[in-house]
This record gives structure tokens, sequence and C-alpha cells, in this order.
């Protein structure tokens, strides 16, 4: 569950690098008042920390084994 949350996260911070970067409009600033707003920091910072805990989805083996039937 902590996985999609992080990865939902990660989503919303990279959507709105995006709308920075075509469209030099951020909307976490536009949502919660500016980018020094307390709110912003807030989100910035998590999906910062979610951007650190998706790292680890890089190195895990979700693979589960096959079941065999004798």
């Amino acid at each position: 569950m902590l996985d999609k949350i992080a990865l939902t996260l990660l989503i919303i911070g990279g959507i709105n690098w995006g709308s920075i970067g075509i469209f030099q409009f951020d909307i976490v600033a536009w949502i919660f008042g500016g980018q020094s707003a307390l709110l912003s920091r807030i989100v910035y910072t998590l999906v910062a920390v979610c951007a650190l805990w998706c790292i680890s989805l890089l190195f895990r083996d979700d693979t589960e084994p096959a079941h065999t039937t004798m």
C-alpha cells in the first residue's frame, strides 16, 4: 500500500514538474498559495521523500516463485 501512495505522489510531482517545464506554471504553488507557503513546502517534501522511497522499487525482487504441482 505504501508503494502505491508513494507512486501516486510521485506522479503528482511529475505532472507538476511537467507543467513548470512546459507552461512555466507551478500547480502546487498555485493551489497552496505560493512556493514558500507551508502547505506547498509540505507537498514538495512529501514528493521528495516518495521519490527516495521509490528508488527501493528498482532493487526489489517482487517476483513470486512458480507453484509446482505434483
